[in-house]
């Protein structure tokens, strides 16, 4: 899989590594991580081929598809007993002389076949709601090009991305029970582990220095520890850890889980050390926020060998995505000949245009762009989000999704640009209104548990949860107005579900994100690749 590196298994001390001073926090804040957002796919893996692709016009594929993706997403609906109102991204043309296409025409085809499917539910449903109660938005993967092929720097994109992983399974050493050799363990980071809980949407700077807080802390409470420490001298590895624990049950899930995320961090920072993924992260946001243009892409190209032909092809479809005029030439062909890419990795950079609206560049109407604000810098492709300001490097970068959904919950969608199947009524936005708690409480407002039990207090000897976000959580409830969906056809990113969880604390309304498929880089680039006319197989990739 791409983006794949091989790790020697880390042996060293509790201290975690990536606590350079580039990795500091310049204003000494931490922001609280709580559940996941709830989510749902439709299970269409190869919705970019059927529906974007050059040869998609024509194709049975592209309306069995889209048929399929329409009936799913409903059946959410008429399980959930909500009855949304449906926006979408209306299909966009330079001019009368334009013929709009059927990739153009993908968010408005499904937002008819959903309508369709609920049009029937209501009157064939018992109890189907008869009137709005929720908002549901449907955009495709032209929206925003860059999010499913940039660095992100949370631990559970990184994760994804960066560690061969295969799904939420991850394998690792430990040591084997009789002390004399190490097995293979294979363990799922899902929400039962309350470490992976709390740290995955921590930068991976951040949940580095936890990790090693969290170990310290088990070290100060644990007198077993202390023992072997003060016996030995020096610090404690993680390996002397879980040897030393092993007649200890009481403490054996708890060291478990910290040394399994000490390893994982450890292996993720030397895989950013030895793949230089900072200078490549640092260049891939200049670009987006127009810090950086052609001549800093040519000589990062030719100076930075230790680069790797993954990242470069990733930096190349960045730089594709808003540049598209670019490879409309020989410029284009050129930069990816200096990068050293292959066959199939230049056809993954041209297919970026499948994804692209109609060209900008000969409209001053503003057709579709990537461009969110020309006007604060000269090729800025994002503003920058004030009062959101990072305390970590390379945090600047955000998916287009989430001001689209601040848009979406105020009603300040774009008229020019999304539609909606049944126009919403003046107060259908934000938290309801009065009348409507009292006409329609089942729908109109909700009861949500935002955490777990298993928090402990402070103080605890597990290392792991004294500091715990959801140590409040299980008597913490929260009134939320009506729910926000949001599908995004062609496949959604690990940065676009945190940010359904950022605006559901933010908006007070709960975010569901829906797709055809949850996609990490590797795989977003490789359907990139099938997208080819040559019909190209898996075994025909260079991944």
């Amino acid at each position: 899989m791409l983006g794949c590196a091989r790790e020697r298994r880390p042996r060293g001390a509790l201290s975690v590594a990536g606590k350079e001073d580039w990795w500091r926090d310049r204003h000494g804040q931490r922001k609280t991580i709580g559940r996941y957002p709830e989510g749902f796919t439709t299970d269409h893996e190869r919705a970019l081929e059927e529906l974007f692709s050059e040869n998609a016009e024509g194709s049975h594929k592209y309306n069995a598809c889209l048929n399929t993706m329409a009936t799913r997403i409903s059946t959410v609906f008429a399980s959930l007993r909500e009855f949304p109102r449906v926006h979408y991204r209306v299909a966009k043309t330079i001019d009368a002389s334009t013929m709009t296409t059927l990739r153009d025409l993908v968010p408005t085809k499904l937002a008819a076949g959903v309508w369709n499917c609920l049009a029937k539910y209501k009157m064939t449903i018992p109890e189907f709601p008869q009137t709005e109660t929720c908002e549901l938005l449907i955009v495709d993967r032209s929206i925003d090009q860059i999010a499913p092929i940039i660095h992100e720097w949370t631990y559970d994109a990184m994760c994804h991305d960066l560690l061969c992983m295969d799904g939420n399974k991850y394998v690792h050493e430990v040591p084997s029970k009789n002390g004399s050799a190490t097995e293979k363990k294979e363990v799922l980071l899902e929400d039962h582990d309350p470490v992976w809980l709390e740290l995955r949407h921590a930068h991976i700077a951040d949940a580095s220095e936890r990790l090693h807080d969290k170990m310290t802390h088990f070290v100060s409470k644990n007198k077993a520890a202390q023992l072997h420490q003060a016996r030995n001298g020096g610090e404690l590895s993680t390996r002397d850890l879980q040897k030393m624990v092993q007649a200890l049950p009481q403490y054996s899930d708890q060291i478990d889980k910290l040394s399994l995320h000490v390893e994982i961090a450890g292996k993720l920072n030397n895989i950013i050390r030895e793949q230089c993924l900072r200078d490549v992260g640092q260049l891939e946001q200049d670009l987006v926020f127009g810090d950086a243009g052609t001549k800093e892409v040519i000589n990062f190209l030719r100076t930075q060998l230790g680069v790797s032909r993954e990242n470069k092809l990733r930096l190349l479809m960045i730089y594709a995505a808003l540049n598209p005029e670019k490879f409309e030439s020989d410029k284009g062909a050129k930069l990816m000949q200096l990068a050293g890419l292959s066959d199939d990795d230049m056809i993954a950079v041209n297919n970026m245009r499948c994804l692209c609206g109609p060209d900008t560049k000969k409209s001053t109407g503003g057709g579709f762009t990537l461009k969110f604000d020309v006007h604060k810098k000269k090729h800025a492709h994002r503003k920058e989000r004030t009062g959101e300001e990072s305390a970590w490097a390379l945090s600047r970068f955000y998916p287009v999704l989430e001001e689209l959904i601040e848009k979406l919950s105020k009603g300040e969608l774009p008229k020019d640009e999304y539609n909606c199947m049944n126009d919403p009524s003046p107060s259908a936005h934000g938290l309801p209104t009065t009348s409507s708690l009292r006409t329609s409480p089942a729908h109109s407002m909700r009861s949500r548990r935002t955490g777990g039990t298993w928090a402990r207090p402070r103080g605890s000897d597990d290392g792991y949860s004294s500091d715990s976000v959801l140590k409040h959580a299980s008597s913490d409830f929260k009134k939320l107005g009506q729910r926000i969906f949001v599908f995004v056809i062609g496949g959604a990113t690990r940065s676009e579900l945190r940010v359904a969880h950022k605006l559901s604390s933010k908006l007070k309304r709960e975010v569901i994100l829906g797709s055809s498929s949850l996609d990490d880089p590797p795989q977003f680039i490789t359907k990139l690749k099938l997208m080819s006319v040559d019909e190209l197989t898996l075994d025909d990739l260079q991944i």
